[in-house]
């Protein structure tokens, strides 16, 4: 009987020694379980304020760019309604600058006459002689044979540089065909 009551005793004491450590266990795993919903209640909250900052920084910079946007079509509307109160006021202006073109096209006009009038000798035929007016017709042969020349040499010159031209053209079109990744260049649209 004393052996067993010996062995139910040491079996005792190992559960309560078993149990013991088992308590230890529990309290460290709950102190751990507590610091850990504590550590996640802090990110969690930094998080949230992290959150609201940006939400924030966003509200500002939208609300920023509307009152830009809003600045910018104040100073379009200001911009518009100067240009159209000048359009208003200074119409005169505008004519008088019409006219002013026009009068530009004149004075052109009188340039031409003027040179025109340098080139021409005047014809005066009433008191020459048969021999003087041979000589005179002789001049003016002369002149316009001069003349003639003049513009057919010019005209050939002109006729030259067009067909240069479409060569050139003629080329860059050739070589642009061959270009890869290159978008075609307007290039003298107006000669063609």
């Amino acid at each position: 009987m004393e052996k067993d009551q010996l062995e139910l005793q040491t079996l005792i004491d190992v559960h309560f020694d078993q149990r013991k450590k088992e308590e230890e266990e529990l309290i460290g795993l709950k102190n751990r379980i507590d610091s850990r919903r504590a550590q996640r209640a802090e990110q969690q909250r930094v998080r949230a304020e992290k959150e609201r900052e940006r939400q924030t920084r966003i509200a500002e910079e939208r609300q920023r760019k509307e009152e830009e946007e809003a600045k910018k079509r104040a100073e379009e509307e200001a911009k518009k309604k100067k240009v159209l109160s000048n359009m208003g006021a200074h119409f005169g202006g505008f004519l008088a600058k019409a006219e002013q073109r026009r009068g530009k096209k004149q004075t052109g006009r009188e340039i031409k006459k003027k040179t025109l009038t340098e080139r021409r000798n005047p014809l005066v035929m009433d008191d020459l002689k048969e021999d003087a007016l041979r000589e005179r017709a002789g001049e003016m042969w002369r002149t316009i044979y001069e003349l003639e020349s003049e513009k057919f040499d010019l005209s050939e010159r002109m006729k030259r540089q067009k067909y240069e031209i479409n060569v050139l053209l003629n080329r860059i079109h050739h070589a642009q065909k061959f270009k890869k990744g290159q978008g075609k260049g307007k290039v003298g649209g107006r000669w063609k």
